[in-house]
């Protein structure tokens, strides 16, 4: 069993990255407090499942790739900061909505396209395969017992499946939905902007 201890700085290294804000937390944080826990748990899932398909692509050494291939990196960043600019807008544009109150009611597709969208938003930030790769480089052993990467890309999920559920659970409580109500055109107006420099950063960013 001791052979698995050095999954442990990993793991607390990918808690302390999605536990810090940013695209993911925004959308499910305006998702529970606008629609509904069940739509937030929706995307928690789809952001959950890109974490683990970017520990799949730090494990099979993608990243190196992306490295090498300039152009493939670059093309890969201005999709995922086009995509963020394009949730700042939307998020902008729904100040002026009026509230839903289906809140209690969720269609199997509006929540399966929730999930559709956590998943992009999640994938749509390439450099956090670079972060999967450095928490390898620091953390990996030169020998690996059996079923590392598994176990490694199973606790990716479980770990931002449980916080962005938790985030979920908080912001969609009656309490935080009337706050919500009560300021939604700042906080989309928030939102939005915070959404929009996090997609800039991304198109302009070096590296």
């Amino acid at each position: 069993m001791h052979d698995y201890f050095f999954l442990l700085p990993i793991l607390l290294f990918l808690l302390l990255g999605v536990m810090s804000p940013g695209p993911s937390f925004i959308f499910v944080a305006k998702t529970a407090m606008a629609q509904s826990r069940q739509h937030a748990i929706a995307a928690a899932i789809g952001l959950s499942t890109g974490a683990a398909l970017f520990a799949i692509i730090a494990a099979l050494g993608l990243f190196v790739i992306l490295n090498h291939i300039p152009w493939l990196f670059i093309g890969i960043k201005m999709l995922g900061g086009g995509y963020l600019c394009y949730l700042a807008y939307k998020m902008w544009q729904s100040r002026h909505e009026p509230m839903s109150h289906s809140n209690t009611t969720s269609s199997s597709t509006s929540l399966l396209k929730m999930f559709f969208l956590g998943l992009l938003t999640q994938l749509s930030n390439p450099k956090t395969a670079i972060i999967f790769a450095s928490a390898f480089a620091a953390f990996l052993p030169n020998t690996l017992p059996d079923y590392s990467y598994s176990l490694i890309t199973l606790s990716a999920f479980i770990i931002d499946c449980t916080w962005y559920i938790l985030v979920a659970a908080l912001l969609s409580t009656p309490s935080a939905q009337h706050t919500f109500q009560t300021f939604k055109h700042q906080i989309c107006q928030a939102a939005g902007a915070m959404m929009g420099f996090m997609g800039i950063k991304l198109l302009t960013s070096h590296s």
